[in-house]
């Protein structure tokens, strides 16, 4: 099973709070490694995106801005991280990852990224810690190069794929669908091609429930050819963000349901990892770990 992990992170010009929730990229290989889900053979370290490959999703002017670090005191904050060219850097990385993970994917099943999940970010701006659209960058290079021609984004991160939603609005190669926290950031959503907002507080049994009456229909309608997976593990209750109530069985149960829909329909699935912010970054990285060990058990 082909991991995509990206080992050019550089946290020291970082403020502590958003350094912790970062650290989870470097512990989940070695948590991996250390329960033998992976071999070291297994990683992969993409190289950084092209320039033309950046450019069939975001905008000139917004990628000539993140190479000068010409970005406004507003554009900064809205991305959510102080500027740095290591987070630039970092993000070509990671986005060509979930694409080099779409590739292996549809060549052995699932791949995963240890990163990624950087829904966000607009074409033409970064947005709440996303800097590049991995998903979208990956999907535009895919749909170019006529690897694929229809492809599905489940999105299960706590907060809705806003950016994804943006870019594909009119492009019916792409399919997005999110699930998400109805009252949860961001305040103004974007209309995916199919929204399913759950309430605050929603426990496993309620969302598990929710997830299975829509997403196999929902496949069965677009017939992809690949399925990009966003597993952010910010759906737990011990996120500081999420505002739900699922708890890590819960979590795995959702990656089972969509690691096994997809494995029945013989649909090749690449998975970034999305958001987390539980209190105890053991909690993030557990929960994270159990998506590569599900993805294992049921592909190989």
């Amino acid at each position: 099973m082909k991991v995509a992990f990206s080992p050019v992170y550089t946290y020291q010009h970082l403020p502590d709070g958003h350094r912790f929730p970062m650290e989870k990229y470097d512990l989940i290989p070695i948590q991996l490694l250390r329960e033998g889900i992976v071999e070291q053979g297994d990683f992969f370290h993409p190289e950084a995106l092209s320039e033309a490959q950046i450019l069939r999703t975001h905008t000139k002017e917004y990628w000539k801005k993140l190479k000068a670090g010409d970005l406004s005191r507003h554009e900064i904050r809205a991305m959510g991280f102080p500027y740095h060219p290591s987070l630039i850097q970092r993000g070509r990385h990671i986005a060509n990852g979930s694409l080099e993970c779409a590739r292996h994917a549809i060549r052995d099943g699932v791949s995963l990224n240890v990163a990624g999940g950087t829904h966000h970010s607009y074409a033409d701006r970064g947005e709440g810690f996303c800097v590049f659209n991995d998903f979208a960058i990956a999907s535009n290079e895919l749909l170019h190069n006529k690897e694929v021609d229809q492809i599905m984004i489940v999105d299960l991160d706590v907060h809705q794929g806003n950016g994804t939603a943006k870019i594909f609005e009119h492009d019916s190669r792409v399919f997005t669908f999110s699930m998400h926290g109805a009252k949860n950031y961001p305040l103004k959503k974007e209309k995916s091609d199919y929204d399913l907002g759950v309430a605050d507080g929603i426990e496993d049994d309620e969302y598990l429930k929710k997830l299975a009456a829509v997403l196999p229909e929902l496949i069965e309608q677009v017939q992809p050819d690949l399925i990009f997976y966003l597993s952010g593990v910010d759906v737990l209750k011990s996120d500081k963000l999420g505002r739900l109530s699922m708890t890590k069985e819960g979590c795995l149960k959702r990656d089972q349901f969509v690691f096994q829909t997809c494995y029945n329909k013989g649909i090749p699935v690449a998975t970034s990892m999305g958001g987390g912010y539980s209190i105890k970054l053991a909690d993030i990285v557990d929960a994270h770990v159990n998506t590569f060990r599900t993805a294992k058990s049921i592909f190989f």
